[in-house]
């Protein structure tokens, strides 16, 4: 297994058991014969979400994906949910688009800057250049590992209340976000409106944030996404309380103008609309979010 692989694979495998509409729609995919085995499915992206603070954040985290070959791409502005963004082309087309985002941590109020700063300021030196890079097991360990302690109930819900994505970061860290199954690579139920139907009918709640499909003004990059789950969460505390874990996306990539005239059979990746959208994406991100997860209570 090529090091790439080695670490998607360590990367999938707990989102997996984390997030059980994963299987829910594999085995409702391979029971309806869109696809014979779950390794068919094409994953359109993944993403992760980070913390703008000295020593973490995109330019720590990046350099993960750029050593593999991955290509920064265009940047991402949330002026909302005071976020930055980049996304990654891959080195080959067989693996997935990176998407990655940053809390402006600075543009928070001081109390959640100090909460953030409590958990974050022991770290005095970019973790990443502390691994060997070409050791994928070690960089899929990384991602797993924790760079701070736990949060008090308190504290997440103090940071919640003013940025629902610190408190989720804060607590799940660099935890997969989510993946993204591309719906125009099937050869059945290629459309939003068809995969949306068939997520609804077994039972999966999806993400109404600006509408359950999410359209670029081109037109071309459609985006919808499962609800999160909930997740039990220990607390630094002791409490024990049910808190937004990870999602599912689903992207439909429609092809460009100049090749619209191609079959189905003859488009390739690089025929349909590339990259992502920022106004789609500030309402993926919403996925994670009370308004959202409190349809899945």
């Amino acid at each position: 297994m090529e090091a790439l692989d080695q670490i998607m694979e360590s990367l999938f495998t707990p989102y997996r058991e984390r997030v059980p509409d994963v299987g829910k729609i594999v085995n409702a995919m391979q029971a309806k014969g869109m696809i014979a085995q779950e390794s068919e499915i094409e994953n359109d992206h993944v993403a992760f979400r980070t913390l703008g603070v000295p020593h973490l954040g995109l330019a720590s985290f990046e350099k993960i994906f750029l050593h593999y070959g991955y290509t920064k791409m265009e940047p991402y502005f949330f002026a909302k949910k005071k976020l930055n963004a980049y996304w990654y082309a891959p080195p080959h087309p067989k693996y997935p688009r990176i998407f990655i985002s940053e809390l402006r941590v600075q543009d928070l109020s001081e109390a959640s800057q100090q909460i953030i700063k409590k958990f974050t300021q022991s770290i005095s030196s970019d973790p990443v250049d502390a691994l060997d890079l070409d050791n994928a097991a070690q960089v899929g360990a990384f991602f797993h590992r924790p760079l701070w302690n736990l949060p008090t109930a308190k504290e997440y819900e103090a940071l919640a209340s003013e940025s629902e994505y610190a408190a989720w970061v804060i607590y799940n860290r660099y935890y997969l976000n989510h993946y993204t199954i591309s719906v125009h690579a099937l050869s059945a139920y290629n459309t939003l409106e068809k995969f949306n139907a068939f997520l609804e009918e077994i039972g999966v709640v999806l993400n109404t944030a600006g509408g359950k499909i999410k359209v670029s003004p081109d037109g071309l990059l459609r985006q919808s996404s499962s609800v999160a789950k909930m997740i039990e969460a220990t607390f630094a505390c002791g409490t024990r309380q049910e808190i937004p874990g990870s999602y599912v996306e689903f992207a439909e990539r429609l092809p460009l103008a100049e090749f619209q005239h191609l079959t189905a059979a003859e488009l390739k990746r690089e025929h349909r609309r590339e990259g992502f959208e920022a106004g789609n994406a500030d309402k993926i991100f919403e996925s994670t979010f009370k308004e959202q997860t409190q349809k899945n209570a």
